[in-house]
């Protein structure tokens, strides 16, 4: 009996050393395994500034298993990465990306955009990049712009396996899954229930610590399928009482001491 076009095409490719898998398929399979998000990338302890280049390339170097950034867009609609609205004093929705690169960061670095972190991001394969859509308070029509040119650019990139999205803004999020409806994203504010979010075919919850500790939220997202991310939180009895609760995700400022817990809890 001949063998079959299928099966001939498979001993091809098995005997390149290939699997019969997309590129995304493989970089989701190698995260770093913790749960051990940097927030803002990894900063503090080197005093790197937030939201940097420099600091994502320490989150990666410490081995989280993500690094959490903030994505703002110029008045001219170039998307750019920092925590809040303005940059060094320039408020960032009113200004043209070549104004805000009069300013730069204590380390030299400029502003980065969006298209130079996720460069940066994919050219490993350890850490997730988690990237938060900033609502602009101008309009919802300019929020969506932002998302649509985000989902866009991370598409452009072959950067969705590394991309997971989070939010304050409901809106910005529902608009990601239409986008990008295999897309993770997971909503920030505590004010929405585990189901609302299942119904929504969410990620998961990523509240602060502080909602999590006012109910019962561990046991019925396991039941429901969702994730459970805590921000932000630098204590160590805090790390220690989320992993007790088996939280899938920690958000912090002091990456290095959470791994360094999780380390000691493992000796113990």
């Amino acid at each position: 009996m001949r063998p079959s076009i299928i099966a001939i095409s498979l001993m091809v490719l098995f005997s390149n050393g290939t699997k019969p898998e997309t590129m995304d398929i493989t970089a989701k399979a190698s995260w770093n395994k913790n749960v051990v998000i940097a927030h803002r990338g990894a900063w503090k302890k080197n005093a790197l500034p937030e939201n940097s280049i420099a600091s994502l390339k320490e989150a990666i170097r410490l081995g989280c298993y993500g690094s959490e950034f903030d994505v703002h867009m110029s008045s001219d609609s170039i998307l750019v990465i920092n925590h809040d609205a303005e940059f060094l004093g320039l408020p960032i929705a009113k200004q043209t990306y070549q104004e805000l690169l009069t300013k730069k960061h204590p380390n030299g670095e400029s502003i980065p955009t969006l298209e130079a972190y996720l460069k940066e991001g994919i050219s490993q394969k350890g850490t997730k990049l988690i990237l938060e859509l900033k609502p602009s308070n101008i309009s919802t029509e300019r929020d969506l712009q932002m998302t649509t040119k985000a989902v866009a650019m991370v598409k452009k990139l072959k950067a969705t396996a590394w991309v997971d999205y989070i939010s304050f803004s409901y809106d910005i999020l529902r608009q990601v899954k239409v986008l990008q409806p295999k897309g993770n994203v997971a909503y920030l504010a505590g004010d929405v229930t585990l189901e609302k979010l299942k119904e929504d075919k969410f990620y998961g919850a990523d509240y602060h610590l502080s909602v999590y500790q006012k109910g019962e939220w561990f046991v019925k997202a396991k039941e429901l399928g969702l994730t459970i991310n805590a921000w932000t939180v630098n204590k160590k009895e805090d790390m220690n009482w989320l992993l007790d609760n088996k939280a899938d995700f920690i958000t912090t400022n002091e990456p290095e001491l959470l791994l360094e817990t999780i380390a000691d809890r493992k000796k113990n």
